[in-house]
């Protein structure tokens, strides 16, 4: 909101002919009523357009309910197959050195996303990009900030013999043969995956099968698109008005999962300029780039879901924001120019009360569970 700013005048008389001082009337009292009745209105006209704004935003049909959950035929859901999955998930026994379970980079606190910047993998290795959030990723098409990964199972084999875990993937089945001597796990696997028992594939499945049970649609915002008007209070419904109109931010984070990625079978992805500022041409990430080798691809990243976002700070694949705030900013002013950037990116005029709005919009899309650790096999 614009504030109004009154200026005090000193009245001054004086009759230079007659030489006689001339005492005007004294106009303090005038002066403060005057600044009163002009705060006043600002405060009422401030008020009204709030009002409207909620009111606008209150009658927009907004996305709510997910669609169905796409399982793989070969994997099906079992309840003892996610039980399994979900001791695999927590158990650092499953790395190369036994230092870092998947939990270790998405850990409750940091909302399921990493709190390195660069996320650090087993034997203390720097990987090359930030750790992502978790919730809903069972909704997902493709994995990894350049979607290279066409399944849960395949990302889940991708970080267990990558860098992550650090097994290597020649060693894969040799480590699920090692975890499925551990006599709580072998009665698992001999029961869920009968004949099979532990190898690459099968802890791949399990552990996709616990995944694909970290669902988040219970935030104010589910609440308030699905009827509950007064899930949000009137600072959210006017950074959800921004969020949807002015500030264009639906184009890549679009509800309900906030992330048009999980609206495509593969995924989207777009330059905004991180990483590009002070790196050399030769060592820029060019994300998507590296799967599909198209010019247009270059230093494209899948566009994360919002979900949590109040909670998973550092911002960006790689991690280059420290704060909500800073990322907000960067986004709404149009990323960082390069010749790839995505034409979706121009600077959004927003002000710092809008963009506050933005943020306190943002808080309305935490998610309240959280993963709960199981008692691990001996």
């Amino acid at each position: 909101m614009t504030k109004r700013v009154m200026s005090s005048c000193l009245w001054v008389g004086m009759s230079l002919t007659a030489l006689v001082a001339c005492k005007q009337p004294d106009r303090t009292k005038e002066t403060e009523a005057a600044a009163s009745a002009s705060a006043a209105a600002a405060a009422a006209a401030a008020a009204a357009s709030a009002e409207a704004e909620g009111s606008a935003i209150d009658k927009m049909t907004l996305p709510a309910e997910f669609p169905p959950m796409k399982i793989p035929e070969d994997n099906p859901q079992t309840d003892a197959k996610v039980a399994l999955g979900h001791q695999l998930f927590f158990d650092k026994r499953l790395s190369v050195d036994g230092s870092r379970a998947c939990y270790s980079c998405h850990m409750n606190e940091n909302g399921t996303g990493g709190a390195d910047p660069i996320a650090i993998g087993a034997q203390e290795k720097k990987l090359t990009r930030h750790s992502p959030m978790l919730w809903n990723v069972g909704y997902l098409s493709r994995f990894y900030w350049d979607g290279r990964a066409d399944s849960l199972e395949a990302q889940t084999k991708g970080a267990w013999g990558g860098g992550n875990m650090g097994v290597g993937k020649e060693n894969l089945d040799t480590k699920a043969k090692e975890i499925g001597k551990i006599a709580g796990y072998k009665k698992q696997f001999d029961e869920v995956f009968k004949g099979e028992g532990a190898t690459a594939d099968t802890v791949a499945k399990a552990v996709a099968a616990y995944m694909r049970t970290l669902v988040c649609n219970d935030t104010k915002y589910d609440k308030y698109a699905k009827g509950d008007k007064k899930a949000l209070d009137d600072a959210q419904k006017k950074g959800l008005a921004l969020f949807v109109g002015k500030a264009g931010c639906t184009a890549c984070h679009t509800a309900p999962f906030f992330s048009s990625a999980y609206l495509l079978p593969e995924g989207t992805y777009f330059n905004v300029g991180t990483g590009l500022e002070g790196t050399p041409t030769e060592e820029v990430d060019i994300g998507r780039k590296a799967v599909t080798e198209k010019a247009s691809d270059w230093a494209a990243f899948k566009p994360p879901s919002l979900r949590n976002v109040t909670k998973t700070a550092p911002y960006f694949h790689n991690g280059s924001k420290k704060t909500l705030d800073e990322a907000v900013h960067f986004m709404a002013s149009g990323g960082y120019k390069n010749t790839n950037r995505s034409p979706l990116m121009v600077d959004r005029q927003l002000s710092e009360d809008e963009i506050k709005s933005l943020v306190s919009f943002l808080g309305a899309l935490e998610c309240g569970g959280k993963l709960e650790e199981p008692k691990l096999p001996e």
